[in-house]
């Protein structure tokens, strides 16, 4: 198959398949005799494995450790579970951090309750305010 037809059996960009070879994520496809790339159903799997690793957020760089892992099957799976932990604490530390912007916008919400002149209005207020370096109600004071 193409490269086209590839990027449309596993929803994957063109272009990043193409980033993929280039990092070494992909094998190169053998070439047709009009030199078109010819790939087949094992980039297929490889580039579907890859894209499922990525819809975890993991870093190319453990997804190409698990792909040296899935090609040694004998090898001990301890460094597979670690990898696995970092990504988990890396994804549960963006929660923490979602969860802080998400007290932030509240607070800043609640400081104008009903819609009037922007001039009046106690978002801007405080926007305006942290922009002049002054505290403002999204975040809490340091001490």
């Amino acid at each position: 198959m193409r490269i086209g037809e590839l990027a449309k059996a596993t929803g994957v960009d063109v272009e990043t398949i193409r980033y993929y070879e280039r990092a070494g994520l992909l094998p190169e496809p053998a070439r047709e005799s009009n030199g078109y790339r010819a790939y087949g159903i094992g980039h297929l799997e490889r580039l579907a494995f890859v894209r499922h690793c990525r819809a975890l957020d993991m870093p190319l760089e453990a997804v190409r450790r698990l792909l040296d892992f899935a090609a040694q099957p004998e090898a001990d799976c301890g460094d597979i579970n670690e990898l696995i932990d970092d990504q988990l604490g890396r994804v549960r530390a963006r929660i923490e951090s979602l969860r802080a912007l998400e007290r932030q916008l509240a607070a800043l919400r609640a400081q104008c309750g009903e819609p009037h002149a922007a001039r009046e209005c106690g978002i801007l207020q405080e926007l305006v305010a942290a922009a002049h370096g002054e505290a403002c109600a999204c975040h809490e004071p340091e001490g």
